[in-house]
């Protein structure tokens, strides 16, 4: 390898615009700067305490000119407790085993992704300055028990229907949000569907489609290019 292509290679390897952002969430967040990972040319994700949830996007937004909020949403890490009754056939296909298999070790393997966390709920904003064309993906922990976080609505007011959604359906309750009202779900409704724990009765009922078998459409294949439209005259003709 010449020196021109070693050069190149660990140019390809560095990305010092992400990494002067992150160093200044980490400056100005201090010990609520947890972790970061950088994907060099493509995007940089943070992970702060939740209690500067708030301060992070502020900052964001106030000083490295983020004006953008793309979304903001949660996730639940936890394996799902009722094993793999609850995946789609495609999901056999690809992991392999069918409906009835559970790995009882399951409950004890849970990843949280690129910069980790250290509890089954995680909080994501993401954040976009439309002038200097960069982004970064904001990750906190919330606690296992009453999961909480402050809203960020002071910031950005266009978070009002995502905190709504993460409400609704993941149950983390969003302090100070002043409008908690049910999006999906029908009034009186129990429980928050996007949650590992709750039970997807219709799974249970009936198995979800997975892949479906695609007819041809009509001159594709070994078969004759009218067969269908024949077929159809001949169902017309018969009623």
């Amino acid at each position: 390898m010449t020196a021109t292509e070693d050069a190149v290679q660990e140019e390809a390897a560095t990305d010092p615009v992400r990494e002067a952002i992150a160093q200044s969430f980490a400056d100005e967040l201090g010990d609520g700067f947890i972790a970061q990972h950088i994907n060099p040319g493509s995007d940089l994700w943070i992970r702060i305490a939740a209690s500067s949830w708030v301060d992070a996007a502020r900052f964001a937004r106030d000083k490295l000119g983020m004006n953008w909020i793309d979304f903001i949403s949660a996730i639940d890490w936890m394996p799902n407790p009722y094993g793999r009754e609850m995946e789609a056939e495609q999901d056999w296909v690809v992991h392999g085993g069918g409906p009835n298999d559970k790995d009882e070790s399951d409950a004890e393997k849970m990843t949280t992704g690129v910069t980790g966390g250290d509890t089954r709920f995680q909080m994501f904003m993401r954040l976009y300055s439309t002038e200097e064309h960069i982004g970064v993906t904001i990750k906190a922990d919330v606690p296992d028990e009453a999961p909480a976080i402050e809203t960020l609505i002071p910031v950005f007011v266009g978070a009002s229907w995502h905190e709504r959604e993460v409400w609704e359906m993941f149950g983390i309750d969003i302090i100070g949000h002043p409008d908690k009202r049910v999006l999906y779900l029908p009034t009186g409704f129990e429980g928050n569907p996007m949650r590992k724990d709750f039970p997807l009765v219709a799974r249970r009922v009936k198995p979800w489609p997975g892949i479906v078998d695609v007819e041809a459409m009509p001159g594709d294949g070994d078969g004759d290019g009218d067969s269908a439209a024949d077929a159809a005259t001949d169902a017309e003709d018969a009623s």
